[in-house]
């Protein structure tokens, strides 16, 4: 074989391999924007995998679009049998809460929903367990803490001390009232009284719906009470003690859920997001300005629970004290 022959095998040999990883590549770029334009649930849903979908209800607890949007898609699946909530909350905003709960009900129309609890799951995460159709709790679980509250900081003498004065003209006496700058009137008091009784009412209402209970028999539930998850059960707060394997049990037992589902994670995709990615990008760099503000809380000696304070409207939340 010449040397000429030999060197244009040898170019055709080479086109070969390139033209191998070429198509290679083009692969693994493809299921790459794959795994970053679906996200877990969509991926399931996708591969029409029979299953039953679990979604994660952890710390505070506001009134998030994401996540009601991936509780319709979970309630239009197909391919999901029931709903598993793992609730690990104090609480949060009262309308966050009240979210919540409608879009579990609306999933409650078309598939069994059923609640575990996990180490706190109390205020609004309470109402996240009323939302669905059985509450499972751990035996040491707090729970309860049935109310609503509205918390403001007052600096007037501060910015006295500082000789500093603070000018408003509002078109009304209760206009953005209270406020941090001065004392509360005793009429911002009263309306702030009475639209936290309104949201109390309403969150009694609904122990009393969807427990079947007079709030009023439970000793110190409409004063706010928290409860283990053994008091719960006395109480009839909750249906019965364990974890995930007693919540899935109760969904094929009494619900006719097919027995060795799949349990699959499902996780709201943020809007406008890039298949999550850029989510979670904003969400790590959002822990990280979190934390340089605990730091610079902690540096300045904050009261405790001065952060719940950063929560837009009624709060429904338990936080135990720091001291």
């Amino acid at each position: 074989m010449s040397l000429e022959t030999e060197a244009v095998l040898d170019r055709r040999r080479m086109r070969r391999r390139l033209a191998f990883w070429r198509s290679a590549a083009v692969l693994f770029v493809g299921l790459l924007l794959g795994a970053l334009l679906f996200n877990s649930d969509e991926l399931s849903s996708l591969a029409g995998t029979r299953q039953i979908a679990r979604v994660a209800i952890e710390g505070t607890i506001t009134d998030d679009r994401d996540q009601i949007a991936m509780l319709k898609k979970i309630k239009d699946a197909k391919n999901v049998d029931a709903l598993l909530v793992f609730v690990n909350s104090p609480g949060g905003t009262t309308t966050g809460g009240e979210s919540l709960y409608l879009a579990l009900r609306d999933v409650a129309e078309k598939k069994p929903v059923v609640a575990q609890f996990g180490t706190v799951a109390a205020s609004a995460g309470y109402i996240v367990g009323l939302g669905t159709d059985h509450i499972v709790a751990r035996g040491n679980t707090i729970t309860g803490s049935v109310g609503v509250l509205a918390q403001w900081p007052e600096v007037s003498e501060l910015l006295g001390k500082l000789g500093v004065k603070f000018n408003e003209v509002k078109s009304g006496e209760l206009k953005a009232a209270p406020n941090p700058f001065e004392p509360a009137s005793e009429g911002a008091r009263k309306v702030m009284q009475d639209t936290i009784d309104d949201g109390f009412k309403w969150f009694l209402s609904l122990v009393e719906t969807r427990r079947g209970i007079v709030p009023q028999n439970v000793n110190g539930l409409v004063e706010g009470r928290i409860f283990s998850g053994r008091q719960a059960l006395d109480n009839k707060l909750i249906d019965e003690i364990g974890g995930e394997k007693e919540a899935i049990v109760w969904l094929e037992t009494n619900r006719g859920v097919p027995k060795d589902l799949k349990v699959i994670d499902w996780k709201p995709t943020p809007e406008g997001s890039w298949g999550g990615f850029a989510g979670e990008a904003s969400l790590a760099f959002g822990k990280m300005i979190a934390a340089a503000l605990g730091n610079f809380a902690q540096l300045a000696s904050l009261p405790p629970g001065l952060g719940r304070v950063g929560l837009d409207g009624l709060v429904s939340v338990w936080q135990p004290s720091e001291n």
